[in-house]
């Protein structure tokens, strides 16, 4: 993903709010199949990441990152905005 591909995803992630929490369970099964399903609906999802999660945020994001397949497109305070592209049906159409 180059640089202007992330700019689109960040001002299209302005719109939208964290549909996912992530705390002191950190990053489970459960929360990938999910996080899973979201990415296949929705393409772009936003998540927080709350102060009680046991480990760093960005190891949180880069564990997360691995496990879906997914690309982060932005870090911000305990936000973390996620994109993978649907391959039979993508919404988000990147420049």
């Amino acid at each position: 993903m180059n640089t202007k591909q992330r700019a689109y995803l960040r001002s299209l992630a302005q719109k939208i709010t964290p549909i996912f929490q992530i705390g002191k369970n950190g990053v489970t099964d459960s929360l990938i199949d999910d996080l899973n399903n979201a990415l296949e609906a929705r393409e772009l999802i936003k998540i927080t990441i709350l102060n009680t999660v046991p480990d760093d945020k960005n190891a949180i994001a880069r564990e997360i990152e691995e496990k879906t397949s997914s690309q982060i497109v932005q870090i911000v305070g305990n936000k973390l905005t996620l994109y993978k592209q649907n391959k039979e049906k993508p919404k988000i159409e990147l420049p």
